[in-house]
């Protein structure tokens, strides 16, 4: 049908409001990436918006310059890459359970697991249960606690109790167990809720700093959020002093200030995500049934 006038000056005013939301949306990212480019003392003057006013990559290497902020990165990227994945296959597994309505104790899990969205015991209770099963100061109190959610098993559950049934008959007759049927059935059939599900688990996984600092204070489990927090917040006490962690830095012309060390940190833990997000967007349409005719 042919736009009226009418029709091409709505289409052309929705255009322009997006455009002003995109760049509202956008510009402060732009202006954090800006800034973390540009020299820390210059950028104290003020009076940077879209483009650097003297360039160098200084706040970069003060972050990478030692051990500790590499090794956390590293942390942080075993952490998110094995909760992402455990949590996703466990979820998922317990949701194909749950999804069997011959299940005897269906409600009754169903039940259970939206309790514990509402109910929390507290921190305290849960560090002594952590402490009682010997996973403080451990790397898997980064993982265990996680390995399900029961959100997350609740949205992948009611994806596959929209999957025909007859799929799952017609594997149980051609002999296929429930693990069979769930790694080569189930899983491919649901990877657009499993890729969204997975891409929640991973940012949580990733921007998660405080459980590092209550379970896991020693130096070797920290994690860039934690580091992160900790470099921000001594900045912030020593104003444009270099910070302790920089102490090998010291006799450089080059320095740092709380704003810069913000930007740089701020971009060093976000593009992980915004790198990830492209792979996992591809799975978020639904995908054609057509190996069962109903």
């Amino acid at each position: 049908m042919k736009k009226t006038f009418g029709d091409k000056v709505i289409d052309a005013i929705i255009v322009f409001i997006m455009c002003i939301v995109v760049i509202i949306m956008l510009y402060p990212m732009w202006n954090t990436l800006v800034i973390s480019f540009n020299d820390a003392l210059d950028s104290i003057k003020g009076g940077i918006y879209f483009w650097p006013r003297k360039w160098t990559l200084y706040n970069y290497q003060s972050i990478f310059k030692t051990d500790k902020i590499f090794r956390a990165f590293l942390i942080s990227v075993a952490r998110t890459l094995l909760t992402t994945v455990l949590n996703v296959f466990f979820s998922g597994l317990l949701a194909y359970v749950l999804s069997h309505k011959n299940f005897v104790f269906r409600k009754h899990l169903t039940v259970f697991m939206v309790m514990t969205m509402y109910i929390n015991a507290g921190l305290i209770p849960q560090y002594f249960l952590y402490r009682s099963l010997g996973l403080i100061n451990k790397f898997w109190v980064y993982i265990l606690p996680s390995l399900v959610g029961a959100f997350n098993v609740i949205v992948i559950r009611t994806y596959i109790n929209s999957l025909p049934a007859s799929l799952v008959e017609s594997a149980k007759i051609d002999g296929a167990g429930e693990l069979r049927i769930y790694c080569s059935i189930i899983i491919p059939m649901c990877l657009p809720v499993l890729a969204t599900v997975a891409l929640w688990v991973a940012v949580g996984a990733w921007n998660s700093w405080f459980d590092s600092y209550i379970f896991a204070p020693k130096q070797e489990l920290s994690t860039l959020q934690y580091e992160m927090m900790k470099i921000i917040a001594s900045s912030m006490q020593m104003g444009i002093k270099q910070p302790d962690y920089l102490t090998e830095s010291q006799t450089s012309r080059n320095t740092v200030t709380p704003n810069s060390l913000r930007a740089a940190m701020t971009i060093v833990a976000t593009v992980p995500i915004l790198v990830v997000y492209p792979f996992l967007q591809k799975y978020f349409v639904t995908i054609n049934i057509g190996s069962v005719k109903e």
